[in-house]
């Protein structure tokens, strides 16, 4: 055999080098993945084996004051998918059928979803029914599971929507109660994380974890649910006898400062936040864009009994009378005249009735008559710094600090630019822009002998066992007035209800005081021609306040006084309210001759069919109402009343039928 050529030998050299440098490539390579990456490959494998499946925790109840349930979260399954282990499995378009079958969507639909490169895990569906969830689960679809999930429910529907707010598709809060305490409501989630292969199957020497999700504090408001019920048919009724744009109404405990009701319709349904219930808005929002449609959401969740400012109009005349009484600039005697009009600084300021003077007045008649002249005079004679002391005091310069998100300031000029004229327009409720909560806090503190409350919506947070992890407490603002002006001003309100121009909420056996008012409407920095906002505030009973009341129609269609279109409502509101509350009626000899009458005792109605309970409470004198207030099967059954069997009522009284869901 013959030695090798010095070439062959070049070659052989070569080749090892060459062998032996791709071999210490490898070797370094090798070394770089495991010793210098390998952590971070590591956690690259341990991701690609890992399914992790978020849990969400369950939100929070919203109780009414009495246990109430108002918004619950109801259990129901959510699809999720992921789309490398459905391309991975090779029947891609078979999985993407059958599910799309099963959804009852389509197809495409679905492929675009599920059949994605590069997605880890993807949302394919939220919240389907049972029957859904169990037919995926035994199609065994490779790369699709169910998993238990939470959406947020409201049994009432529209009731107090402004109130509660709404949530998110994923359980967040977006308005109302629901954003404000969103981080008690929301819990914490929880995480289902176990190990599989590259097709989805757990692996046998893998971990499983089950990390189990915190649910929500449940929050109680201050909300009455059957006074809130009687506050949303009362300005329903009133929205259809006036034709308004828009009603607010607010029910407000004086003592505490508690929110009872507070309502305005047109509303939303919570359950379906994006849809108008009105037919003719649905109609346009069909056809609307993206922002089109985000307007008219704004506009549908806004709460305007906190968000928006009008002008009060002669309500405020109340927070002038309380100036100048405490002041000692007048008294409920003391003697005025209205000409008709008055001049201001060279101006020309014209009393509502300044075609027909009201004459020789005292000043509680002037009260009585909503007198312009009357309250313009006040205001001189306290002028602007005493006058500005108590807007400030009342609350008119700073926001209540509401438990509800979206509060707005009032508009109020500054105490600097305040001359004769604007002065005395403010006096009577002009040139002044407060929100409706402003004004109803102002109107109970009269009500409280004085003591400005701050607003609570808010009672307390509790856990699922019962137990009160924090208590909102009455908080006290300020002292306004003394007790004597307050119940002075008080006995001055009862006879604008008495004898003045609000008769309309005269209600025989409880003492009624009150005060209407009616002002032209702002639109665009200009008033409006022929559009106005009517309003009727009122407290009850008089001598020992229980319930302020404070109804806003905004334009009214025909008649325009609030002592005709607000004041109706909150007699509405008041008679229910009061007859709920136990609040005994006390007739004056007079009244007892003409209203007094006969009580008769609630019978038994629950687990009746609706059709048999009408007929036993028309048989007992008695009248009802139904909640929800829509009702299509007259068999369906009543689960609870109010009031209850065996109470006494007069006759005709209105007995709630709660109805089953």
């Amino acid at each position: 055999m013959s030695s090798p050529s010095i070439l062959q030998k070049k070659r052989l050299i070569v080749l090892l080098f060459l062998a032996s440098l791709a071999l210490f490539l490898l070797i370094f390579r090798i070394g770089w993945i495991q010793i210098v990456n390998g952590e971070n490959y590591r956690r690259l494998a341990h991701m690609q084996q890992t399914r992790d499946i978020p849990i969400p925790a369950k939100r929070g109840i919203i109780y009414d004051r009495n246990g109430k349930e108002l918004a619950i979260s109801a259990s129901t399954n959510t699809v999720w998918a992921r789309p490398a282990e459905v391309l991975n499995s090779g029947k891609g378009e078979e999985i993407a059928k059958e599910l799309a079958k099963i959804l009852e969507k389509d197809e495409k639909e679905i492929k675009e979803k599920i059949l994605k490169k590069n997605v880890g895990l993807i949302k394919v569906e939220k919240w389907i029914d049972k029957g859904k969830a169990d037919a995926i689960r035994q199609a065994k679809l490779e790369g699709i599971w169910i998993a238990e999930d939470n959406r947020r429910y409201y049994p009432f529907g529209n009731f107090a929507a402004h109130v509660l707010g709404h949530t998110t598709d994923d359980n967040r809060g977006l308005v109302g109660i629901e954003l404000e305490y969103d981080k008690y409501l929301s819990g914490l989630p929880g995480r289902w994380i176990k190990n599989t292969d590259a097709v989805g199957r757990q692996l046998p020497y893998g971990t499983e974890k089950y990390y189990e999700p915190e649910d929500g504090l449940n929050v109680v408001l201050t909300i009455d649910e059957t006074i809130q019920h009687f506050v949303e048919k009362a300005i329903e009724n009133a929205m259809i006898q006036t034709k308004a744009k828009k009603i607010m109404a607010i029910v407000m405990e004086p003592k505490t400062g508690d929110i009872l009701a507070m309502a305005t319709k047109p509303d939303f349904d919570p359950n379906e936040p994006r849809i108008p219930m009105d037919e003719g808005k649905k109609r346009e929002y069909e056809t609307l864009d993206v922002q089109g449609k985000q307007k008219l959401w704004n506009e549908m969740w806004r709460n305007p009994m906190i968000s928006d400012t009008y002008e009060p109009g002669s309500t405020f005349k109340l927070i002038t009378a309380a100036a100048g009484l405490e002041e000692g600039v007048v008294e409920p005697n003391s003697p005025f005249y209205c000409s008709g009009a008055v001049t201001v600084a060279g101006q020309k300021i014209k009393c509502w009735r300044y075609y027909r003077p009201h004459g020789a007045q005292t000043f509680t008649q002037g009260v009585q008559n909503s007198c312009n002249p009357v309250f313009i005079e006040v205001g001189q004679r306290l002028g602007v710094e005493k006058y500005y002391k108590y807007v400030e005091a009342f609350g008119f310069t700073k926001l209540t600090n509401i438990d509800l998100p979206g509060e707005s300031r009032s508009i109020v000029q500054n105490k600097a630019n305040v001359g004769p004229v604007e002065l005395a327009t403010i006096s009577f409720g002009h040139g002044i822009s407060v929100t409706p909560m402003q004004l109803i806090n102002a109107i109970s503190a009269i009500g409280n002998d004085g003591k400005l409350m701050k607003p609570r919506i808010v009672k307390e947070l509790v856990d699922n066992s019962g137990n009160v992890i924090h208590r909102y407490e009455p908080k006290m603002v300020r002292q306004v007035l003394s007790e004597k002006t307050a119940k002075e001003l008080r006995w001055i309100m009862e006879t604008v209800v008495t004898e003045g121009s609000g008769k309309s909420a005269y209600i025989p056996g409880y003492r009624i005081g009150g005060k209407t008012g009616t002002a032209d409407k702002i639109e665009n920095g200009r008033y409006a021609k022929g559009k106005v906002y009517s309003s009727f505030v009122a407290l009850a009973p008089i001598d020992d306040p229980k319930l302020a009341v404070l109804v806003v129609v905004d334009e009214p269609q025909g008649v325009h006084f609030g002592s005709l279109t607000a004041a109706p409502a909150a007699h509405d509101i008041l008679r229910d309210s009061l007859r709920y509350l136990d609040v005994e009626p006390r007739y004056t000899e007079k009244e007892a001759q003409v209203y007094a009458k006969q009580e008769v005792e609630v019978p038994e109605v629950r687990n009746l069919p609706l059709k048999e309970a009408a007929k036993v409470l028309s048989e007992s004198k008695l009248q009802y109402d139904t909640e929800p207030v829509t009702v299509e099967n007259p068999e369906v059954l009543i689960v609870d009343q109010f009031p209850k069997p065996g109470a006494k009522v007069p006759e005709k009284s209105i007995i709630i039928l709660y109805l089953k869901e």
